[in-house]
């Protein structure tokens, strides 16, 4: 039998893996310096994707920049937060029971206000990467009915782009735009399995959205799911093995939001103090495992370390869809619209500024929300501040003239 030719070892094979040796090694190092519980499971997931790995260098270097940048800003009293919520879009293709964007008039049939174009919300960004931001959140509606919404993100390719989409929307030029950029993540929002899911956002969106994720990750884009945790799914979502079954469908980030109470949902269908507890122990246990499983985000569990709720500019703020700017997705208070100030006057708002000082605002007192919580007393002081109600006027009025009342 014929002795088996060995293929010679090239030096620069070794020169390629010590290369790629020593970026891991650098992209754990400062992925540590960020959440060293993050380096645990995104690490092995870039290792099997390496064509992400330049994309997340740039990324990490761009953490360490936005922050000298916005600490520029701060010393001009400007506080520019490291997130931006983007919510790009009134339109979505569902109804789901329970929904705050539809309770705040985020998502309607009949804008009141004509959305911001694509070519707007790229000023937007424009502004916000100058002022400091780091990462765009993107929400709707659903941001995939914004025709070209993917280019948004490709052309940022420094930046963070957290997308949550119902799963239903993706065009195939929407997944040719994604499979060329390594700073997006789409977040698919499920409700648990099929029952679970469509029970809540309509028959048959379990099965679409499960497609969507199968082709995601078969072009090898990095995705994520969305989870409202509610009285309905919190036993489902209490029991790790089936974090693990739908995460090693999907991706490796996991976010559970606690459900709002809202216009139109039953009061049984919010989290009682001791399913919140029970649930966020579930959440503690399984960060804690050494193997395997998900990043996982609390919300609002994994405030409480923050001092409560990080709106306002603590962490991020909003922009809906006709451009008002407010302190979260579940507020339907604004002083500033982007089209007619700048998004560093809208930022300096003094609405945020009051928010941000009486800190109680923020404080969830065992509600999911703590703006939520606090929404009348807030009301009250927002009224001699120029605030007005988005979406309950023709046109956002110049935060320059007369206090418009909050009715």
């Amino acid at each position: 039998m014929p002795k088996q030719q060995q293929l010679p070892v090239r030096r620069g094979d070794f020169l390629r893996a010590d290369f790629l040796t020593d970026r891991l090694f650098d992209l754990t190092r400062r992925i540590k310096g960020i959440d060293p519980q993050l380096t645990r499971v995104l690490v092995p997931w870039v290792m099997r994707h390496r064509r992400y790995l330049p994309g997340f260098m740039r990324l990490a270097r761009t953490v360490a920049q936005s922050s000298r940048v916005r600490a520029r800003s701060l010393a001009r009293g400007v506080r520019v937060p490291p997130f931006l919520v983007l919510s790009v879009t009134s339109k979505c293709n569902l109804r789901c029971a329970g929904c705050y964007a539809g309770a705040v008039g985020t998502v309607t049939n009949a804008p009141v206000q004509p959305g911001l174009a694509l070519s707007e919300w790229r000023g937007v960004v424009d502004e916000a990467v100058r002022l400091g931001v780091m990462a765009f959140m993107i929400a709707g509606g659903e941001p995939f009915l914004l025709p070209g919404i993917a280019r948004l993100f490709r052309d940022y390719p420094d930046r963070l782009f957290l997308v949550f989409t119902n799963g239903t929307a993706l065009r195939p030029a929407d997944y040719e735009v994604l499979k060329r950029c390594t700073n997006t993540v789409v977040v698919v929002s499920l409700e648990g399995d099929r029952d679970l899911t469509d029970s809540r956002r309509g028959s048959g969106v379990f099965e679409k959205a499960m497609g969507s994720l199968d082709q995601l990750n078969d072009a090898g884009i990095l995705t994520g799911i969305a989870v409202t945790i509610g009285s309905a799914n919190v036993e489902y979502w209490s029991q790790p093995k089936n974090i693990d079954a739908l995460i090693a469908h999907s991706g490796p980030l996991a976010m559970f939001i606690e459900q709002i109470p809202t216009v139109g949902c039953d009061n049984g269908a919010v989290l009682t103090e001791e399913q919140r507890a029970r649930f966020r122990q579930v959440v503690v246990e399984y960060r804690d495992r050494m193997t395997g499983g998900a990043y996982i985000i609390h919300s609002p569990g994994d405030e409480e370390a923050l001092g409560g709720c990080v709106s306002a500019g603590r962490g991020f703020v909003h922009v809906n869809p006709s451009g008002d700017v407010t302190a979260c997705p579940v507020s339907a208070l604004a002083t500033h619209n982007v089209r007619k100030s700048s998004l560093s006057e809208a930022l300096a708002s003094p609405l945020f500024a009051m928010i941000r000082e009486n800190g109680h605002l923020l404080e969830t007192e065992g509600h999911p929300c703590g703006l939520s919580a606090h929404a009348e007393e807030l009301e009250k002081m927002a009224r001699g501040l120029g605030a007005y109600r988005t979406g309950a006027h023709e046109t956002a009025p110049d935060p320059r003239e007369a206090v418009l009342p909050i009715l």
